[in-house]
Order: C-alpha cells, then sequence, then structure tokens
C-alpha cells in the first residue's frame, strides 16, 4: 500500500456572485411573478437551470467512487499505524453514527416544531412526492449487492454502488503495493477529471443559481427567503450538537474539564470561523493540543490524520439537509429509509473530508437523497447558502477534532507513530 497523499484539484464556487444570482434570481421572479410573461422567455430561463442542474449532477457517481476508493484506502493505511490510530478511527465511527442517529430523531421533531410554510413546495420543480414503498427485510438484503454495477449507476442505486466501491478500496489496499499505487494513482486521476469538470461547470454557477431562483421566485413570491433562513437556522442546530458533543468527549473521555477545554480551544475556533477551514485551522489546533498539554507524538499523528479523513459534522447535517429537502416534497421519510442514509452518509462522509465544503455539500448530499428517495435539485439553490452553515460545520469539526485527540492521547497507552 502506497502512502502517499493525494492532492485533489483545488477549485472554488464563485460564492459572491452565485449568492447573489440566488437572491437576484429570486427577486426578479417575485417581482414578475403573476404578470403576463412571455412564455418562450420562461421556458427558456428554465432550461439554462435545468442544463447546469444536469451538469453538475452527472459528476456525482464516478466522483463519489473515485473519493471512496482514495478515502478509505487512506483509513485502511491509518487502521495500521497502531493502536492510537485504531482508537481514532473507533471515535470517528462513533461521532459519525451518533451523529446521524441524533439528525434522525430531532429533526423530525424540529420541523414539526418550527414549521415550514406550506406552500415552500416552490423549492421542488414537481410539487409534494412520496418516497415510495418500504421494501421488506429481505428485498432490502437483496438490493444491497447489485448484479450489474453499471445498471446500478445507471439507476442511481447509491447504497450497492457505495458498498461495492467500499469493497473495491479495501481489496486496492490489500494489493501488492506497485498494483495498489497503480490502481489509486488511477482514481486520483478521475477524481481530479470530475472535479475539473465540476470547477468549469462552477465558473457558471451565478447564471445556473440564477436561472433556477428565478422559477423559484415566480411561483413563491418572497417566501423563499424565510424559507432560506428557516434552513439555515434549522440545518446548522444538527451542527451544533456536535460541537457540544465534542466539549463531552474531551470531558468524558479525554478527562479535561469543560472550561479548561474551552478556554484552550477558543484561538482555534476563531481560525476556523474565520477562515471556514479545518486544514487552515491545523496550526492553532496543534496549538490548542499544547495548551491542554497533550503529548506532542498523538496530536502531531493524531490532528493531520483528522483533517485529511474525518469531517464530525458531515453526517449530521447532510442528513439534516436531506430530510429538511424530503419535507419541502412532502416525503414522509420512514426509518428504515433513515437508517439506510445514515449507512451511506457515513461511507460517503470518508470519501469526501478533502473537499471544499461548496463542492462536498453537492457530493455527500446527493447520493444520501438519493438513497433516501429524496429529490436532489434543491441542493443547486441551498449550495449558494451553505457559506453560513458551512461556519457551524468548521467550527464544530475543528473542536471535534480536539477533543478526539485529548481522547486518543488519555486512552493510548503506547506512543502514536509519527
Amino acid at each position: 500500500m502506497t502512502s502517499e497523499r493525494f492532492e485533489l484539484v483545488a477549485i472554488r464556487l464563485p460564492v459572491g456572485l452565485t449568492l447573489a444570482g440566488l437572491i437576484g434570481g429570486l427577486l426578479i421572479g417575485a417581482l414578475l411573478s403573476g404578470g403576463d410573461l412571455n412564455e418562450r422567455l420562461v421556458q427558456s430561463i428554465a432550461l439554462i437551470g435545468s442544463l447546469w442542474l444536469r451538469a453538475l449532477q452527472m459528476t456525482i457517481i464516478p466522483l463519489v467512487a473515485a473519493l471512496l476508493v482514495l478515502g478509505i484506502a487512506q483509513m485502511a493505511e491509518a487502521a495500521r499505524a497502531g493502536a492510537a490510530a485504531r482508537k481514532f478511527l473507533a471515535l470517528v465511527f462513533g461521532v459519525l453514527v451518533l451523529g446521524g442517529l441524533f439528525t434522525a430523531v430531532m429533526m423530525p421533531i424540529v420541523l414539526e416544531t418550527f414549521h415550514i410554510s406550506k406552500d415552500a413546495a416552490f423549492f421542488i420543480a414537481d410539487g409534494p412526492q412520496d418516497a415510495g414503498e418500504v421494501p421488506d427485510i429481505f428485498a432490502f438484503l437483496a438490493s444491497l449487492i447489485a448484479p450489474n454495477i453499471v445498471a446500478a449507476a445507471a439507476e442511481t442505486a447509491m447504497l450497492p454502488l457505495t458498498i461495492f466501491f467500499a469493497l473495491f478500496a479495501v481489496a486496492v489496499s490489500r494489493l501488492p503495493s506497485e498494483q495498489s499505487a497503480r490502481m489509486l494513482g488511477f482514481f486520483h486521476a478521475l477524481a481530479n477529471v470530475m472535479l475539473m469538470i465540476i470547477g468549469w461547470v462552477l465558473k457558471v454557477a451565478p447564471v445556473g443559481v440564477f436561472a433556477l431562483a428565478f422559477g423559484v421566485g415566480l411561483k413563491s413570491g418572497g417566501g423563499a427567503f424565510l424559507v432560506l433562513l428557516h434552513y439555515i437556522a434549522v440545518v446548522s442546530a444538527m451542527g451544533a450538537f456536535i460541537l457540544l458533543l465534542a466539549y463531552g468527549i474531551a470531558w468524558g473521555l479525554g478527562g479535561v474539564s469543560p472550561l479548561r477545554f474551552a478556554k484552550a480551544i477558543l484561538p482555534a475556533q476563531t481560525v476556523a470561523v474565520s477562515t471556514q477551514s479545518s486544514l487552515a485551522s491545523l496550526p492553532a489546533m496543534l496549538d490548542s493540543a499544547n495548551r491542554l498539554k497533550l503529548r506532542d507524538e498523538t496530536s502531531e499523528f493524531v490532528l493531520p490524520l483528522a483533517v485529511a479523513i474525518f469531517r464530525a459534522t458531515s453526517v449530521a447535517m447532510n442528513m439534516a439537509v436531506a430530510l429538511y429537502v424530503a419535507d419541502l416534497a412532502g416525503i414522509a421519510v420512514t426509518w428504515p429509509l433513515m437508517l439506510l442514509g445514515i449507512a451511506v452518509a457515513v461511507i460517503i462522509s470518508i470519501g469526501s473530508v478533502s473537499l471544499p465544503g461548496s463542492i462536498s455539500f453537492v457530493v455527500s448530499i446527493g447520493p444520501i437523497a438519493l438513497a433516501m428517495g429524496v429529490p436532489i435539485e434543491p441542493l443547486a439553490l441551498l449550495v449558494a447558502v451553505e457559506m453560513m452553515p458551512d461556519i457551524m460545520r468548521t467550527l464544530a469539526n475543528v473542536t471535534m477534532n480536539v477533543a478526539v485527540t485529548s481522547a486518543v492521547d488519555r486512552r493510548a497507552p503506547d506512543h502514536a507513530p509519527k
């Protein structure tokens, strides 16, 4: 197994222009709603939005496949690094699953308590839908393995695809080093090709988002703005649970009192909020670990590894987005489907952790939504306001990284490898 750390193509969403496109499209659409508009003009604008959305969607499956192989291969390598690494990975898995279960329980309660506007289905192109019939246990188990992986990709059957590429990644990690390096190099190149295409698509994101938002504005009037504010608050609340959980892990597993932990982590949190980047916050996290008097050999191993393969909020907040869209669409997501969504979310989070928030938003949440039978069209609009929930994502991720490091340092009798 190669020890190479793969670098992915750096791409950025033009956040300011995309947000301007969202606001401008909603405003112009709202102002013209109810008016006598040229039908050809409306159809042309809708076509632009639809083409942009499809261009974004077409990269999801190949990019998810490549990132899963690279991410799981990195985790397999990390698991062989020693007891400290294995304890870290166990904590990662526990945090991700717990976050998903919390969201699955709390989101229906929050959405029931703080209602979305009844006419908020204007975010969904075809109006309220149905999640479909839940298969019995034998049909569900049979669906986990796809006899034809190409057909599964054509049908966007995300769970069997995810399982296949997870097994594929584990198999690649067990190949002789030369063959493993060759295969991982292919998937590294595939990921970069898909990211390059996404980069081209995102360059015209302001135009695509404007076109989609214009259609929403025509149907909603000014109601879309209230829905977006409601969405930001609800999704961020699920991330706040991970933030509080980090203090609990530092206290219960790391033996660090909440007050002492809060004082030590504050500089890293300040950098996290200002940069919205876990990688940029790494030096500050190392400083926080030093303030907590954690062993250098632990913090210098666990924190870079956490930045590379761990995004603590991913499952909780990505599930929250998918369930919010389901509520917009009038879909009642059953517990079997939510558990299916959590399973996909945990696996997908491993592969998409190295991507910028705006890119991982669609790549991570799309497969979860598809697995639960939730439409993914609203994601193209919601990505324009992701910069706001992303503040909570980064804040909680950075805090959890240091908390998990404190737990590994206390519970690992051996020295972590450098």
